[in-house]
Order: C-alpha cells, then sequence, then structure tokens
C-alpha cells in the first residue's frame, strides 16, 4: 500500500514524497502523484509502475525510507 505523504527513494537515489493516488480521466487507472524532494517537481506514474520489480533480484522501482 502507497502511503500518502510518505517519502520515496527511487532505485536511482532520488527522493521523493507521495502527494496521493489519483485516477486517469480516461480510463480510470489509478496513479500516483509524486513530488521531487530536489526541485518541487511534480509527477505522475501509473501505479503498478510504481509498484513493479525492475531486475530479477526483486528490488523495487520506489522504496519507502520515512513515513
Amino acid at each position: 500500500m502507497i502511503k500518502q505523504n510518505g517519502v520515496y527513494r527511487h532505485y536511482k537515489g532520488n527522493l521523493y514524497r507521495v502527494i496521493g493516488i489519483g485516477k486517469h480521466s480516461e480510463n480510470l487507472e489509478e496513479m500516483v502523484i509524486y513530488q521531487s524532494l530536489d526541485n518541487n517537481a511534480i509527477w505522475v506514474r501509473p501505479l503498478y509502475m510504481w509498484e513493479e520489480e525492475i531486475n530479477p533480484s526483486g528490488e523495487k522501482r520506489f522504496t519507502l525510507v520515512e513515513e
């Protein structure tokens, strides 16, 4: 489960705060809305991509580091 206001580390090292979960207006796909802690840019990514493993070792794209 994605933690709203949680801080997550991207596997490349950058930190992001989750603003919330939204829905795509056309297909109702769940999207994670998040903000960079480096430059405050706001991003949107499909929920399935947020939670996916990015390599065979099981590393996740985003890991919760602070609730």
